[in-house]
């Protein structure tokens, strides 16, 4: 294959890992032109009082958690009966609104119902319960979690300790190769796409890994083969912050750029900040691309311990079709925890939710997908 091509700073299309296929027409890069098209919609179709799909029980849509490119996420509480816990009985539930008109959902139901169906019982992710259409919308019914990994740096004071975001990656680590086993990469990893459990459950300090809108397959479901390298240079899918070298390349996304979006991720969390924020303007995605591409790993983790930089040397140097040694990169960060990691149970999530910023995510929802 030629030398990549530099990314341009034409909009972003439809892009799935791999060559392009019609199967993929429901896959996009998030923007803010789709979330503000969310909002339209609904004030066009405005999101039922009352929501029951399939076989499910009756539910009443009360507040907002959060929005996106790929839908509106509200609490839905249970008219009548239901249990504390999660699962197909909870009195409380995440109810996921996507209208028929928008991108994902122009071919049937949104692309994200395959995904979750072919990760059904997969580790670290929300169960899905019910899901139908009511009226415009597609309407998925799942477990509510807690706040998100950027909710809780916000709240204990935009930085974490380094120990804690160790925890974080081993967690973080894992659940991606489980996700990798079942042959999917996620494609849009971030602080806001990782979350802790429902308050007050079990899972409560658990992670979650959400939103699966823009993930896509690394390997032929059929033959088990690896798909194919391409380059759509002019293509983009993901957060601009976090995205990997490639994705900005318009390469086909492999297991690779998961890991490199979470390197991202584990680094944003322990500086407050990624040296390429802050830029404007149409050449916005291009600056950041070359910011990532000229900041070397020791440049970009100065302050941090030797782990981090180790752990991104190392997902730098991995291949396309490489098939990453999750083990050895849970290894790297063995020298900040004291097994077994409990970092995570410090951290009061009920304080958390109560807080203005997490009220207010859908605003940093529409910052992030710029």
């Amino acid at each position: 294959m030629a030398e990549p091509l530099f990314p341009t700073q034409k909009s972003h299309q439809n892009l799935v890992a791999g060559c392009p296929v019609e199967k993929a027409a429901g896959i996009e890069g998030g923007s803010v032109d789709e979330v503000v098209g969310l909002q339209e919609e609904a004030r066009m179709s405005p999101i039922p009082d009352r929501v029951q799909v399939g076989n499910s029980p009756l539910y009443k849509v009360e507040r907002m958690l959060g929005a996106g490119g790929f839908g509106l996420v509200y609490i839905g509480r249970r008219v009548a009966g239901g249990s504390q816990g999660n699962g197909p009985n909870a009195f409380k539930v995440a109810l996921k609104f996507e209208h028929r008109n928008s991108t994902g959902c122009r071919f049937g139901p949104p692309y994200e119902w395959q995904v979750y169906d072919h990760l059904k019982g997969c580790y670290g992710l929300p169960r899905v319960h019910y899901k139908g259409r009511q009226g415009d919308y597609f309407v998925m019914i799942m477990d509510i979690l807690g706040p998100s990994l950027l909710d809780v740096f916000i709240s204990i004071g935009q930085v974490m300790p380094p120990n804690m975001v160790a925890c974080i990656a081993v967690e973080a680590i894992s659940i991606l190769e489980k996700l990798h086993q079942k042959g999917f990469v996620h494609g849009d990893v971030k602080p806001e796409n990782l979350l802790l459990g429902k308050p007050g459950s079990s899972g409560e300090k658990k992670l979650f890994l959400i939103d699966f809108g823009l993930a896509s397959m690394w390997r032929d479901s059929l033959s088990g083969q690896h798909v194919s390298l391409c380059q759509q240079p002019d293509n983009f899918r993901g957060t601009t912050r976090y995205a990997s070298v490639h994705a900005h390349l318009g390469l086909t996304a492999s297991r690779r750029d998961d890991l490199e979006s979470l390197a991202y991720t584990l680094i944003f969390l322990i500086k407050g900040r990624l040296p390429w924020e802050g830029y404007q303007g149409n050449d916005k995605r291009f600056l950041v691309f070359m910011n990532k591409t000229v900041t070397s790993p020791e440049t970009l983790c100065g302050g941090c311990p030797p782990p981090f930089a180790q752990f991104l040397e190392a997902v730098k140097k991995i291949q396309f079709v490489e098939q990453p040694t999750y083990s050895k990169l849970i290894s790297l960060f063995g020298s900040l925890i004291c097994p077994p990691c409990t970092l995570l149970k410090t951290i009061r999530i009920d304080a958390i939710l109560k807080a203005d910023h997490v009220s207010n995510r859908f605003t940093k929802n529409v910052e992030d997908c710029r």
